[in-house]
């Protein structure tokens, strides 16, 4: 039997690493480019964000703004947990941060790679470079299946099974090979990016982070929380990566230019705020509103929200007008900025779109429409928010079509 895999990344990589070598098995690799694993090289800033310690799946799910129904069946085969154990059971330990994202402790994402390769080795896959797919045909000969794989440098390689597992493309173009077989596409479109604020003043503040805050799209239910970092482009961190993955699509028809609600207290709200300030006019009046920051915001972030509000350095808490007052509930609560663009940083690109699930068996990741044609990855219509959910994914699935592809 011969398996060919399209795409040496994440999904594909680890579907390899998964097949163990036995007599009789080829498995081979096809990668466009000159290098394996390239995005896990560079995800989370080179430690390699690789997978989230969340073990409830139906809330896990939830994370993933696409692909619920497909998750559902295979976040079960394969969950986290297996991933850890995945990784352990061959050396490479993994630590959990915080806010739950898992990270080798070696905090080098060359660990993760060296740990996949080496399964891959092991297995005797081969690994061809600098092959993109021209097209793919299938010739299913007395009931069974079997490819032909066309590459652009004009050579060929005929395989009884393939897993598509090229990761997500930018353009639709790119993915007339597999329309070619029958597949359909929901159109892509970027996720997990950051948002563009061409001269705004608060980009003079680039470099202060706020641990947790709410972020919003004026105007939709669109939101999340998490810690925001200021920019010298505009803002980025945790919660606006969230928010661009829920409304990747949303955004997108928006052409990027849309406003974004910030409340930097979190959830607090007005009643909140209200008896905060209350209590610092009868109990602190005599302090300095510059001095006395009360919400333990970044100091350069207060200063400039009470700029804003015209508030000045020599105001005391019991002297602070209504007026000033409302317009500093409005700025912690409901600050307000226009986003023009966005900023999507390549090693990083996740896409929003990809091959339509219901065309998919989730049980096996097979093709509904082509037998022996299998899928693995950010090829397909699913993608999480920022925190390891989208490794995770192409594990799963990559797992899981290992599995199948080895069935006769």
């Amino acid at each position: 039997m011969k398996i060919a895999i399209i795409g040496a990344g994440a999904a594909g990589c680890f579907a390899a690493a998964n097949i163990p070598y036995t007599e009789g098995v080829e498995v081979a690799v096809f990668e466009k480019a000159g290098k394996a694993l390239q995005k896990v090289k560079a995800s989370g800033g080179g430690r390699c964000n690789v997978t989230h310690e969340c073990t409830d799946i139906p809330l896990l799910v939830e994370c993933y703004p696409r692909g619920k129904q497909l998750l559902k069946k295979s976040l079960y085969q394969f969950p986290p947990q297996k991933t850890i154990e995945w990784f352990e059971s061959r050396g490479v330990k993994l630590k959990t941060e915080p806010d739950g994202r898992m990270f080798p402790i070696t905090d080098d994402s060359q660990t993760i790679i060296d740990c996949i390769w080496h399964e891959m080795m092991r297995n005797k896959v081969q690994v061809f470079y600098h092959k993109a797919v021209e097209s793919i045909t299938p010739h299913p000969m007395e009931g069974s299946s079997g490819f032909t794989i066309n590459f652009t440098d004009v050579t060929s390689y005929e395989s009884d099974k393939v897993l598509i597992a090229t990761g997500g493309f930018p353009r639709q173009e790119q993915y007339q090979w597999l329309k070619d077989l029958g597949h359909t596409l929901q159109p892509p479109v970027p996720s997990l990016f950051t948002f563009n604020m061409p001269k705004h003043p608060i980009t003079a503040l680039m470099g202060v982070s706020v641990p947790d805050v709410t972020v919003k799209i004026a105007g939709t239910k669109i939101s999340a929380q998490g810690p925001l970092l200021i920019t010298h482009w505009g803002m980025s961190g945790p919660a606006v990566l969230k928010t661009s993955a829920i409304g990747a699509r949303e955004l997108a028809n928006r052409n990027y230019d849309f406003q974004v609600v910030i409340n930097w207290l979190k959830e607090a709200t007005d009643d909140d705020l209200k008896e905060t300030i209350v209590h610092l006019r009868k109990e602190q009046g005599k302090q300095m509103v510059h001095h006395k920051n009360p919400f333990d915001l970044p100091k350069r972030l207060w200063e400039y929200l009470l700029q804003q509000c015209g508030i000045t350095e020599d105001t005391r808490w019991g002297d602070l007008p209504a007026t000033a007052q409302n317009k500093l509930t409005e700025h912690l609560l409901r600050d307000l900025y226009a986003v023009k663009g966005k900023t999507t940083y390549k090693e990083e690109f996740v896409t929003c779109g990809g091959i339509t699930l219901s065309e998919i068996n989730p049980q096996t990741m097979e093709s509904r429409k082509v037998p022996g044609l299998f899928f693995a990855g950010e090829i397909l219509d699913v993608d999480g928010i920022t925190g390891g959910y989208n490794f995770q994914h192409a594990w799963s699935s990559g797992w899981i079509a290992a599995q199948q592809m080895t069935k006769t």
